[in-house]
């Protein structure tokens, strides 16, 4: 049993970075929620191959978003990453989205040290034009095939607007 949420903090969100830990490498269809209460991951469901995720996907320990899980990540990285990997990562902005009707925030980030491109993506604007488009079309479609119409991207915001919202998961944590 591994409880992330007492083993690592958020991160130094005031210094733009924070921990994540992997629930969904890139390019993988299925599913899987971490449950906090077994310390263990899960299969919720296999997704059609069409869906799979755009970018590693993962969450931030000891946060609570609106809809009563751990803050969401997308990690954005050269490659897959394994599930339950933890990475320090830095804050390029936040997804804005609704599932369902309920906020669920999408931190979106990159290794804190990636030698591989030089530490060149530092904000939303250093991120191709094409891999927002695919984080988009990603969020708004992948659960079309079962409840159309359910998500809905409502745009993005910039790093400060991701750290007022990582700031106010953490509160919601700290205060269950």
């Amino acid at each position: 049993m591994t409880d992330f949420n007492k083993l690592y903090t958020p991160g130094q969100v005031a210094e733009g970075l924070v921990n994540t830990v992997v629930e969904i490498p890139q390019g993988s269809s299925l599913k899987v929620e971490y449950n906090r209460e077994k310390g263990t991951f899960e299969l919720d469901r296999v997704e059609p191959a069409i869906f799979a995720k755009p970018t590693n996907y993962g969450f931030i320990p000891a946060t609570l978003d609106e809809d009563g899980d751990e803050l969401d990540t997308l990690l954005i990285a050269s490659e897959r990453l394994p599930l339950g990997l933890v990475v320090e990562a830095r804050i390029i902005g936040v997804l804005n989205f609704e599932d369902d009707g309920e906020n669920d925030h999408k931190i979106i980030c990159v290794p804190a040290d990636d030698r591989d491109n030089d530490n060149a993506i530092k904000t939303l604007a250093d991120l191709p034009e094409r891999k927002k488009q695919q984080i988009e079309y990603h969020f708004n479609t992948y659960k079309d095939l079962k409840k159309p119409g359910t998500t809905k991207v409502l745009g993005y915001g910039d790093i400060e607007d991701a750290k007022q919202i990582i700031n106010e998961c953490i509160e919601r944590f700290n205060n269950q």
